[in-house]
């Protein structure tokens, strides 16, 4: 693999699809594409949607494939969607797996969509944005993420560096340049690779740009890559912590398995909680503000199978087993606020 640093996921989100339209569905000399499509799982992050339209594919060009209990494409479903299309004269231009999904951090099976998205000659990126970077800690729950055409990593998020530093990796340094490199000659008087003969931005959206390389290099050079291996290992050791301390507490349920850091859970209260989802959601709603206000722990939220869920994600190399109990109680602290003004 090569590479390029980006500004985050979604720019290298972005830049990976590009790639695959333009190796899987080039133009022709009028410059008419055909009719391609995406295949990426409900719980895709939505800069791939974004990506499609940036690309001038279109926001229903993304085929949405089902998922199972564990919140994981179904490969048969996305094989199932694929032949269909195949046969309704569309293009299957690239297949996006994910290492790690946003909402709860989910892994797709990644050698079966693999597998499916070559045997249909379509491109394979991975976005990994959140979780692939945890293959330096756990590398078995990845089997699979070598075989991508292409894979979005944000060393900002699971390498705790400051914003901004994303990251895409490719194969084949050739898709990359027939992606972004421009015709004209004045490159190679600017190339920084005189035996290649190209310069760096041939091979990414980018022109002029920050020197996120350096901050990267410094922290991997003066902390070593085991010390970051072993803060992430402490990551997810801290979600399984926190998933025991809510699953203890009758007041609380877990919404989602646990993959990695994502911790997905809600206040369910007691006799006296509410009755529907429809009021659960909004007293979660209401908790997850008071928290904020709080300004003890932060939680953001996701939507699990239409139940509003409190989120919490353990990328902090500071964080410690004292926080995973602070979660809790600030939680059942800030429930207990909402239901004395309801």
């Amino acid at each position: 693999f090569t590479g390029s640093l980006t500004g985050g996921g979604s720019s290298a989100n972005l830049m990976g699809l590009a790639m695959a339209r333009e190796a899987k569905m080039p133009s022709n000399e009028e410059g008419v594409r055909g009719n391609g499509t995406i295949y990426a799982s409900a719980e895709i992050h939505m800069s791939i949607g974004k990506a499609a339209a940036l690309l001038g594919l279109g926001h229903k060009s993304v085929r949405y494939v089902p998922i199972d209990d564990r919140f994981r494409m179904i490969p048969e479903e996305l094989d199932r969607l694929i032949a269909d299309d195949v046969a309704d004269g569309k293009i299957p231009i690239a297949v996006v797996g994910s290492a790690g999904t946003v909402n709860t951090g989910s892994i797709d099976p990644l050698v079966r969509i693999a597998e499916i998205a070559h045997r249909h000659g379509a491109w394979f990126h991975v976005d990994g944005a959140y979780g692939a970077l945890a293959a330096m800690a756990a590398p078995e729950k990845f089997e699979g993420l070598r075989l991508a055409d292409s894979l979005s990593l944000d060393p900002h998020k699971w390498l705790y560096q400051p914003v901004d530093c994303g990251c895409l990796l490719y194969r084949d340094p050739s898709a990359a340049r027939t992606a972004f490199s421009h015709s004209g000659d004045y490159t190679k008087v600017l190339t920084t690779d005189p035996i290649e003969g190209f310069a760096f931005f041939e091979e990414t959206m980018e022109l002029s740009r920050r020197f996120r390389a350096l901050k990267l290099w410094l922290s991997l050079r003066y902390h070593g890559v085991g010390a970051f291996r072993e803060s992430i290992r402490g990551d997810l050791e801290l979600a399984q912590q926190l998933a025991h301390n809510i699953s203890v507490e009758p007041a609380l349920e877990i919404l989602a398995p646990v993959e990695l850091s994502a911790v997905c859970f809600r206040f369910r209260g007691g006799k006296n909680s509410p009755s529907t989802e429809a009021e659960l959601n909004k007293m979660n709603a209401a908790i997850l503000q008071k928290v904020i206000r709080r300004g003890r722990v932060f939680l953001s939220n996701a939507t699990i199978r239409g139940k509003f869920s409190l989120r919490a994600c353990i990328v902090n190399h500071r964080a410690e087993p004292k926080d995973m109990l602070e979660v809790v109680s600030e939680v059942l602290a800030a429930a207990a606020e909402v239901a004395l003004k309801s």
